[in-house]
């Protein structure tokens, strides 16, 4: 990526995640600089789909439709699913009390598939995909296709449907110059990608995907060389809480669980070396809609990430726009990224 610098007065150019995709050859699923893991192997991503339109019985026969999945776990709540070659998928009505219902009392299974059917009215039903290689993401569209042609419906289905595509990808490497790396990169980008993927006023409402606050922005692009030991205690200061956009706490749970648990108690923060992008809407009712528009969005974070050179320049750049009791203005920094963006030919 060749940098060519700042516009002074970089012209408003409208970065949608559509022609974002388009110019990505639409479902491609991008490939990012780096593709291993610090093991040598491929490195993964899961995705999670939250959706209504569908019970949890019709989801799971979309789910076997597609990719030949047999059930080996079922509940009223809940059911997982092997497919040959890709791993293991559940399909759950996303409401951990009715889970644990069905898992506690087996005996009252009628009534709780009629209490889950109801629920299905306004909790969504969610398909968390299993890790799968980026090289075989692709496999993914027919799923998604099954569960749209089954009458899913998604994110602007209603004024009240929040869900979202969840992207965990796994880090390449566990060290704090990744670590920093992509926090900076994410933090350079975070008001873009609201913008570029259009997210849905509802979600913006709601507390799950609550974008980083602007002080930890600063903080975060300031720091210089953090430990990782810094980079887990700043973040916890600054986000005590799963309930944002880009969540740190599976990946740092990974590394230190109990500096993680001892600021933030609870249950659902599952240990793992990925990312938990959660910004993404699902618009799995829109034909032609794939999991490439939410992949290739992170996509761009990665390639600044491993990118050092543009990573610096483009820090110095928020540090250098920064005003006391103001901070950056917000629109402003949107326009310079989408001016670098265009330039650098990322979209």
């Amino acid at each position: 990526m060749q940098y060519h610098g700042f516009p002074d007065q970089p012209a408003l150019i409208e970065v949608k995640l559509e022609n974002f995709v388009l110019r990505s050859n639409h479902n491609a699923y991008r490939f990012p600089t780096r593709l291993n893991n610090a093991a040598g192997m491929p490195r993964t991503v899961g995705f999670e789909l939250e959706f209504t339109g569908l019970t949890l019985e019709s989801a799971a026969a979309a789910l076997e439709t597609a990719l030949g999945a047999k059930v080996t776990m079922s509940t009223a709540a809940e059911q997982r699913m092997d497919v040959e070659e890709l791993g293991s998928f559940s399909v759950e009505i996303d409401w951990n009390y009715l889970k644990k219902l069905a898992k506690d009392h087996g005996d009252y299974q009628h009534e709780i598939s009629l209490l889950s059917e109801t629920a299905s009215l306004l909790v969504p039903v969610e398909v968390v995909c299993p890790p799968l290689e980026i090289a075989n993401l692709e496999r993914l569209d027919c799923l998604v296709e099954a569960l749209r042609d089954a009458g899913a419906r998604g994110t602007d289905n209603s004024f009240f449907a929040a869900y979202g595509v969840h992207v965990n990808a796994e880090i390449p490497a566990l060290s704090a110059r990744d670590i920093d790396a992509y926090l900076k990169s994410y933090c350079l980008l975070q008001w873009w990608l609201v913008k570029a993927l259009n997210v849905n006023l509802t979600r913006r409402m709601t507390p799950y995907i609550d974008l980083y606050p602007a002080r930890y922005l600063r903080h975060a692009i300031a720091a210089r060389e953090p430990a990782v030991e810094q980079l887990i205690d700043d973040y916890l200061d600054y986000n005590p809480t799963r309930n944002r956009a880009l969540d740190m706490l599976p990946l740092f749970a990974e590394i230190d669980a109990g500096r993680v648990h001892r600021v933030v108690d609870d249950p659902r923060i599952k240990a793992r070396p990925t990312f938990h992008f959660r910004l993404p809407n699902c618009l799995i009712d829109t034909g032609g809609w794939s999991l490439a528009e939410s992949w290739n969005a992170w996509w761009v974070v990665e390639e600044l990430a491993n990118n050092p050179g543009e990573l610096s320049r483009l820090c110095d750049q928020f540090l250098m726009h920064w005003r006391p009791a103001f901070g950056v203005d917000e629109a402003d920094w949107v326009k310079r990224i989408e001016g670098w963006l265009e330039q650098s030919g990322l979209v």
